[in-house]
């Protein structure tokens, strides 16, 4: 998995789960300064609502 992944997922869903969010921190030392800002955006947009922290049901 990759942060750009993660975040398009989030995205595309609105959710992003515990696992994901602790994938995050423990690799947050290797990003990069893209990486970094993706993170900071996602931050963002969890602390205004814009995605939750939650569970995706599975599509069928």
């Amino acid at each position: 998995m990759t942060l750009g992944e993660l975040f398009l997922g989030a995205m595309s869903s609105g959710v992003i789960t515990k696992g994901e969010m602790t994938w995050v921190t423990d690799h947050q030392d290797g990003f990069s300064r893209t990486e970094e800002a993706v993170a900071q955006r996602l931050g963002r947009m969890i602390d205004q609502g814009s995605i939750q922290l939650g569970c995706r049901m599975p599509s069928r």
